[in-house]
């Protein structure tokens, strides 16, 4: 949920129109809860995605549920460490990292989206990393402790992708 809502929080700082769609549902942390963001320099009609541009699955529960959603030429993002190998679709560019392993490195399992973040802006350019950092920073307040280990997943997530 943290994903979608900074990422349209960092669209609104860019000037951007934005949506974000949690869905919250009977889903338990692991399962597949979703959140849909759209960013767009035009006016955006309906913040429903039926199929989306970029896809990021952190579990192998979510990976089976949406996978088919994604439109040809799409982007699937995947996190290594809960999906394993996905399949190789000739349709769309896939980055699968170890993001859970790579977070727990950094100290905070929980950083493992802000890895998946930065792999999406240096694939995508859809955001600028400076608009995701000035939300980071928004988001996270006080916490510095926090947004230095979000900055750091950040960074790592950026730095892997190609």
């Amino acid at each position: 949920m943290f994903m979608g809502k900074l990422l349209a929080h960092a669209g609104l700082l860019a000037g951007d129109h934005v949506t974000w769609m949690p869905s919250y549902g009977a889903e338990v942390r692991g399962g597949t809860a979703y959140s849909m963001a759209k960013v767009s320099k035009r006016e955006i009609a309906s913040p429903i995605v039926t199929k989306p541009v970029i896809l990021i699955v952190m579990n192998k529960p979510s990976l089976v549920k949406y996978e088919s959603t994604i439109r040809e030429g799409g982007v699937l993002i995947s996190n290594k460490s809960l999906v394993g190998d996905v399949p190789k679709r000739k349709d769309v560019a896939v980055i699968n990292i170890p993001m859970t392993e790579m977070a727990l490195k950094l100290g905070d399992v929980r950083c493992a989206n802000m890895i998946a973040i930065g792999a999406m802006i240096k694939k995508s350019k859809i955001l600028k990393f400076r608009n995701i950092l000035s939300a980071m920073k928004e988001a996270f307040g006080t916490k510095e402790d926090l947004f230095l280990v979000n900055k750091k997943a950040l960074d790592k997530g950026y730095s892997i992708a190609k």
